[in-house]
């Protein structure tokens, strides 16, 4: 393995963390919104996502045609809104109540989002250790090449 393709490796892991953490903020500002009916938009708040595309490496200089390098990590395309329908809740005493007394809610469901929450943590984590595994490896190369 070259020092290119161990930097890449390095530099799949940081993308990898920069995408988490935008998810992990994403669904933290979907439970803090899970009960908002009224934003600067109008109507309630609706729950967000982030899009994520795989980055390629493009084709070396000296490769066959045609064959790539590979993956070289993630990157977010954008947050976008969920478009599913927003839950109605029965609240007569509510001021955005309707005639009928129904409320439209945000279309955030806390279970989800708290599994979310979970497995975007888990990847934040993985791409944390194999980054400082990366670290590690290199220290170790350095100390035997120290002698």
């Amino acid at each position: 393995m070259g020092f290119d393709t161990s930097l890449s490796a390095f530099n799949i892991s940081a993308s990898g963390l920069t995408a988490e953490r935008l998810r992990m903020e994403v669904v933290a500002n979907n439970i803090a919104n899970a009960e908002v009916t009224r934003t600067p938009e109008g109507g309630p708040y609706r729950r967000k996502d982030v899009v994520f595309e795989a980055v390629l490496h493009p084709d070396k200089p000296g490769a066959r045609a045609g064959q790539s390098s590979g993956l070289g990590g993630v990157r977010t395309v954008g947050v976008i809104d969920d478009s599913s329908e927003l839950p109605k809740r029965h609240s007569p005493g509510h001021p955005d109540a309707d005639a009928d007394g129904f409320v439209t809610m945000p279309n955030v469901n806390l279970p989800i989002e708290m599994v979310n929450l979970i497995t975007t943590t888990r990847a934040y984590e993985a791409n944390l250790k194999a980054a400082q595994s990366f670290v590690d490896m290199n220290q170790q190369a350095l100390s035997i090449v120290r002698g």
